[in-house]
């Protein structure tokens, strides 16, 4: 890809932002004037609105998805050596967050159609150590709330959502974060709610749960100087609780523009299955809230996945992969599983593309995109 302007982004959040930015301006200007910068009256605002969006009592703010899950983890009493089911097929801050709560991260295959986490598969990955397991809603999509809450029931298992892609996803009466004990959120700016920087959330129904995490976000401290927990110092500051707040409001609409353009893609894409060009399925209607597009390129395209990325890319069309390698190949997490362990999971990461996806995506953009993966297949 050259230096030159992309003819299609793959994200363009100027176009959520512009016409917002007079009271994003002035929540800052706000927070600013009042010095009311850490655990203050935005961040308060924020927490009980976004827990009320996603169908929950209680939201916590923390610094980053990653801790909304480790922090989340030592709150829900999870222990030194308790092993957590996690997908292969995740961003590896799963991982990394189930680590750094000292649980040990126990991989399980995705399902090829969706890339979610395969709960059959699921199935034999159960000991008698097994404490919890994180179903990842990934690109947008929830992992079926029904078949979880099966699959917990039998084994005794804690649900811990990592709905970092999920923002007011839902599917099967529940939204994305509502199913389990506890979920963790992200915000991070390209996120469909995202900061404007690193920024997480814990959700749950459970009050003391909620209490807990406030304690261990802030230095383990119910109040000032009394640490009853070894805690971290993880909060989600005033001036980002003060953004989220302004966009909160207009996120459903946003969503829809998302699956709006989706369904375009479908629709466009429809004619070229055949040639190996293959949409992640839906299997949640509009409850898929797409925070990412992705295509798979099977074996009966005539080009592969980084040909087709590069032809793009010569087009004008900016992509991503999402992800390049599952979480055991990656070379600091080996220990995980060997190659050849989950080959589902391994086979997507040489398929997937994710094509240009953000509120605003012009059906004239997805048209461009679409003629651009035609144009690069009849090369």
């Amino acid at each position: 890809m050259s230096n030159r302007q992309p003819k299609v982004p793959f994200v363009n959040l100027s176009l959520q932002h512009q016409p917002i930015q007079s009271q994003i301006a002035e929540a800052i200007r706000k927070i600013i004037q009042e010095g009311d910068f850490i655990l203050g009256k935005a961040l308060a605002e924020f927490e009980t609105a976004f827990a009320a969006a996603s169908g929950v009592k209680y939201g916590v703010g923390v610094a980053c998805g990653t801790d909304a899950i480790a922090l989340g983890l030592q709150a829900c009493g999870i222990n030194p050596g308790d092993e957590i089911i996690i997908p292969a097929n995740t961003f590896i801050a799963t991982a990394i967050a189930v680590l750094q709560a000292k649980a040990i991260p126990i991989l399980v295959d995705c399902d090829p159609e969706t890339a979610l986490i395969d709960l059959t598969a699921a199935e034999t990955a159960v000991t008698s150590k097994t404490k919890a397991i994180i179903p990842v809603h990934l690109y947008g999509q929830m992992v079926s709330p029904r078949q979880l809450l099966d699959f917990a029931k039998r084994h005794d298992l804690i649900i811990f959502e990592d709905a970092a892609q999920a923002h007011l996803a839902h599917r099967e009466g529940y939204r994305a974060g509502s199913i389990g004990k506890a979920a963790a959120f992200s915000f991070y700016p390209s996120k469909n709610l995202g900061s404007f920087g690193d920024g997480g959330m814990l959700i749950t129904n459970d009050a003391q749960l909620a209490e807990k995490m406030r304690t261990l976000r802030n230095y383990g401290a119910p109040s000032k100087y009394l640490h009853t927990e070894i805690g971290t110092n993880s909060r989600l500051d005033n001036l980002q609780a003060a953004v989220l707040n302004v966009k909160l409001p207009y996120l459903e609409k946003w969503n829809r523009d998302r699956t709006d353009a989706a369904q375009h893609y479908d629709t466009l894409l429809e004619p070229l299955k055949h040639k190996g060009i293959v949409p992640i399925a839906n299997h949640s209607s509009s409850g898929h809230i797409y925070h990412l597009y992705v295509i798979k390129i099977t074996e009966e395209s005539s080009i592969d996945r980084n040909t087709l990325q590069e032809k793009l890319g010569q087009h004008g069309i900016q992509t991503g992969i999402h992800y390049p390698l599952p979480c055991h190949l990656q070379p600091a997490y080996q220990n995980l599983g060997n190659r050849g362990d989950f080959p589902r999971a391994e086979t997507l990461c040489q398929q997937i593309l994710s094509l240009p996806m953000y509120p605003g995506l012009s059906n004239t953009h997805i048209e461009q995109v679409v003629r651009a993966i035609v144009l690069s297949l009849n090369c």
